[in-house]
């Protein structure tokens, strides 16, 4: 049966063998390092940055020799307003959002050349933004910007690709989320509209004036023109028939002048015709 003094050294051996293990797997720790997801490693040896760039999972390093520095090569967003000046000197304000990432096979490069994704942000991207889009809006009028957005999109998107690629950055996509002017312009374009408005309105009602006045004009021109028909064509021939096609077998009454004598040729025709003697005559 164990003693006391033999039950605690084996307490003890536990106790050194689990702080031992716990040793172990600290110091096997110090030998790996994990990249998630998303992202890339930058191997530093004593500092200096190395060619090889490791990918996600787990890596085996040396403590003291070897750093890793973790850059995201997912899509970022960033979103900044600028101010340029349009072809006609009028002052552009836009919100922009940009999509953006770093090359996975450059990380290494981007890193040693800028720094972290601040340093990307603040010493890269924003400025190159406000040059494009000087660039770009010194190009249209004010007017053209408005009307021809998507063009002018474009040139934004192509010039800040230009301008990124040697910083080992791709652009996603960008958007002009929102594009506008001074209050002074925008009142002035106000008023332009309303001008516009109003002088169509005017040519309308002008058009429609004369387009009354050619059909009252072509509407005369067919009452004359079937007059003309009518009298060309009114024979006596035709007065007579059309008088005796409207005439409904009853003759007038003809009243005299200078008496109150009433005559009626109805009569005297049915008494003429009934009278076969001559003395009725």
């Amino acid at each position: 049966m164990p003693t006391k003094q033999t039950k605690t050294l084996n307490d003890s051996v536990i106790a050194r063998n689990i702080l031992l293990i716990f040793i172990l797997i600290f110091l096997a720790i110090q030998f790996c390092a994990i990249v998630n997801a998303g992202e890339r490693g930058v191997l530093m040896q004593f500092g200096k940055v190395q060619e090889q760039i490791l990918d996600e999972g787990l890596h085996f390093i040396i403590p003291g020799m070897h750093t890793i520095q973790k850059m995201s090569v997912r899509v970022q967003n960033q979103e900044l307003s600028a101010e340029s000046s349009s072809k006609d000197l009028q002052e552009v304000y836009t919100d922009v959002a940009l999509n953006w990432h770093i090359a996975p096979d450059k990380v290494n490069l981007c890193f040693q050349q800028i720094g972290n994704k601040q340093a990307i942000i603040s010493r890269i991207i924003n400025p190159a933004i406000e040059e494009v889009l000087k660039a770009v809006m010194a190009k249209y009028t004010a007017e053209e910007i408005i009307t021809r957005r998507e063009e002018v999109k474009s040139g934004v998107d192509e010039l800040l690709t230009i301008r990124l690629n040697p910083y080992y950055l791709e652009v996603d996509d960008i958007s002009l989320v929102h594009i506008h002017f001074s209050t002074r312009f925008s009142e002035a374009v106000e008023a332009k509209q309303i001008a516009e408005q109003e002088a169509k309105r005017a040519e309308f009602v002008a058009i429609k004036a004369i387009k009354e006045a050619e059909a009252r004009v072509n509407l005369a021109k067919g009452e004359a023109e079937a007059q003309r028909l009518i009298k060309e064509n009114l024979t006596p021939e035709v007065l007579e028939k059309l008088t005796i096609d409207k005439w409904n077998g009853i003759l007038p009454l003809i009243i005299g002048n200078e008496t109150t004598r009433v005559v009626d040729l109805n009569q005297l025709f049915e008494r003429h015709t009934d009278c076969s003697s001559p003395t009725c005559r």
